[in-house]
């Protein structure tokens, strides 16, 4: 469910034209009305942008594994700022954008990933963001000074990404890597260790019998690692979006993961 905030967005610098989206949690200032196009050096929008990191105060900080940003050219923005997801629409003028309408949902994280969405939401609505697009990567700046520095995002590949478990909630530990050339699988599912024979085809894998460690943690870690174990001695599909992994097993267990970066 996403909650609606008044504020306004981002978007691209010196590209193609376009009329684009972002969405933010933050800010007080109203977004303008009219829309417009931009002309530029390289195009922003049908790109899905992961976000890299924020700066507010001089103070960099990382962003968390799959937040990220798409702006599509009907005038909408979606995205993941790294906990939550986020929508809204833009508006241009010349190199800047405004957001209106955003929307976020309120799912919780650790206290550490909510501190840092807090700063990304904040420095996206800030207003009119002025917008620089070079050689895959896209840098937006607040009034201020601040800065959200964005990439253009590659799909991670399946084989030797070590996969970080954030769906369902397993623990900092759970984590998956396969290996192509030894046909497994092996990691952790937030308590013991796991490995077992993963063979991939045609976008499915059959997963063997998980050969496991026998540790007792805490009792929301085990029912996190009792959920994981159901995607074993099966098949389940699999697809990769940018820096995301979801995987759904045929007894409807679905598992989503990012790329360790």
């Amino acid at each position: 469910m996403y909650r609606q905030k008044h504020q306004q967005r981002m978007t691209l610098t010196a590209a193609a034209v376009l009329v684009v989206p972002l969405a933010a949690a933050c800010g007080s200032e109203k977004a303008g009305t009219g829309s417009t196009t931009a002309e530029a050096a390289e195009p922003v929008t049908g790109i899905r942008w992961t976000i890299d990191s924020v700066t507010v105060d001089g103070t960099t900080h990382r962003t968390p594994g799959g937040a990220h940003l798409t702006l599509d050219e009907d005038g909408r923005a979606t995205g993941n700022y790294g906990c939550n997801l986020f929508r809204g629409r833009v508006s241009f003028d010349g190199d800047r954008i405004r957001l209106d309408d955003p929307e976020t949902t309120l799912k919780a994280c650790s206290e550490k990933i909510m501190d840092v969405e807090s700063l990304v939401s904040r420095a996206l609505g800030d207003g009119g963001l002025k917008a620089e697009a070079h050689d895959g990567r896209l840098t937006l700046t607040t009034a201020s000074g601040d800065t959200v520095r964005l990439s253009e995002t590659k799909d991670s590949p399946l084989y030797g990404t070590k996969w970080t478990v954030t769906s369902p909630a397993a623990g900092p530990r759970a984590h998956l890597t396969f290996d192509e050339k030894e046909g497994t699988v092996a990691g952790s599912l937030g308590c013991n260790r796991v490995n077992a024979d993963a063979t991939v085809r045609d976008g499915s894998i059959t997963l063997g019998a998980p050969g496991m460690t026998r540790m007792v943690c805490e009792d929301s870690l085990m029912d996190g690692e009792k959920a994981l174990t159901k995607l074993f001695n099966g098949t389940v599909s699999y697809g990769i979006e940018g820096q995301t992994l979801t995987l759904t097993s045929e007894n409807g267990t679905s598992v989503r993961a990012v790329a360790q970066r």
